[in-house]
């Protein structure tokens, strides 16, 4: 039989949302809960307050049949899902107040029984910190034998794609930490459900570290093709040219330069690990410097063009961290755009297919939010930051006679 039938997620983000839609759509009942009075409006209308493929669909449908609805506060459940963020303060040190405010919120809607899951991407032992969160809030679930017996907690990382994430939850492989061995059981009952993945079985501090890791991987590997460009550049070599040749060797896969990296977990999460152990994560730690440095170099590039012109027009094509999404968390685009936009004294324009106004740190700068084809028009230098799909359709005949600054490589 199954035993769960009622679900509460708690953060209806660009994880939570999705996840909460899935889950109603594979027939339990789910309380979503947000801290956005706007958002669970707009949710609870069947609209999604984020872009993700074929969300809006989906929502719609949970929505109209009752299977799931929105709030501002938690409610009982058999099952609760803290999807919540997990940004850095200064130093870099993880900044667990969101996990925190969730776990005591949900405390006094636990009942024996009942399993939590930690979802947001956290440094190692932070599901130890969730577990004595709720038990400082309810010592009556201590008294009945605690974690493991009176209830149960695991961790379990997303691992989706901005773009593919209703794809991605289905089918991917979850890894499941549990702070005993029957919570990670009870919690792979709940995502087996609609997960048609495998999912592997393993304690909490592993299950953290795992999905650090993924992401350190992929930082590091970033790292290597950003140094190598701006190599290639004092070189006065393409950059572009030379990776695909590099990677004619059948064990040599260079990954992409761009203009940084951002999003809410390669471009955080490696710097949990550095936090942790800070003299072991040497190579870790390196690699987001060069990845921070990046949108520097970029900066100076632009500075650089702009000077041999009296008074040019510059466009910057992309403020998203990825392509194809209006996802602007920790975006190199927009950091190397809001500081341009505040040390250039030209005519500037902004294009971001993805959003409908300009984000609050670009309001009061003399930048303006402009279609694709009119800034192309208008603009003397074109800054390429983001490879968004109506970037590439651009007419190479439109870009003649104009400088182009170009960070993704696809104007060639």
């Amino acid at each position: 039989m199954q035993p769960f039938k009622s679900l509460c997620v708690i953060g209806l983000g660009y994880i939570g949302l999705p996840t909460a839609a899935v889950f109603a759509k594979s027939g339990l009942q789910v309380t979503g809960v947000d801290v956005s009075e706007k958002a669970v409006k707009s949710i609870n209308t069947g609209k999604a307050h984020i872009v993700e493929v074929d969300l809006d669909g989906l929502l719609q449908g949970v929505v109209a049949n009752g299977s799931l609805k929105a709030q501002t506060v938690p409610a009982e459940a058999d099952a609760f899902i803290i999807a919540v963020p997990t940004p850095f303060k200064e130093d870099h040190v993880p900044d667990l107040s969101y996990v925190e405010a969730a776990t005591r919120s949900i405390a006094p809607f636990i009942r024996e029984g009942n399993l939590i899951v930690l979802e947001s991407t956290i440094p190692p032992g932070a599901t130890d910190k969730m577990v004595a969160w709720l038990e400082e809030e309810r010592p009556d679930l201590k008294d009945a034998g605690g974690v493991g017996r009176a209830y149960f907690a695991a961790h379990c990382p997303e691992r989706v794609l901005p773009g593919r994430v209703l794809i991605e939850l289905v089918q991917n492989d979850r890894i499941i930490g549990g702070i005993t061995d029957e919570c990670a059981e009870r919690a792979r009952t709940l995502y087996e459900i609609f997960v048609n993945g495998d999912c592997y079985l393993t304690n909490a501090r592993t299950a953290e570290m795992a999905k650090l890791s993924e992401n350190a991987f992929r930082d590091v590997n970033i790292a290597f093709a950003n140094e190598l460009s701006v190599i290639a550049d004092k070189l006065s070599i393409d950059v572009w040219q030379l990776i695909e040749l590099s990677n004619k060797h059948p064990r040599v896969n260079i990954l992409q330069p761009g203009p940084g990296v951002g999003g809410h977990c390669i471009a955080v999460d490696p710097w949990f690990i550095v936090d942790a152990v800070p003299n072991e994560a040497r190579l870790i730690r390196t690699a987001r410097e060069v990845n921070d440095y990046k949108p520097q170099v970029v900066i100076d590039k632009v500075k650089k063009a702009v000077c041999r012109f009296k008074n040019p027009t510059v466009a910057f094509m992309g403020l998203a961290f990825k392509a194809d999404i209006d996802d602007l968390r920790s975006s190199p685009a927009l950091d190397i755009t809001v500081q341009l936009a505040n040390e250039l004294e030209c005519s500037m324009l902004a294009v971001e297919p993805n959003i409908s106004e300009l984000p609050a740190n670009l309001k009061n700068t003399q930048i303006k939010l402009t279609e694709t084809f009119e800034a192309v028009e208008q603009a003397d230098i074109l800054v390429l930051l983001v490879d968004h799909k109506a970037f590439k359709r651009i007419p190479s005949s439109k870009r003649a006679e104009k400088i182009i600054i170009d960070t993704r490589g696809i104007w060639g």
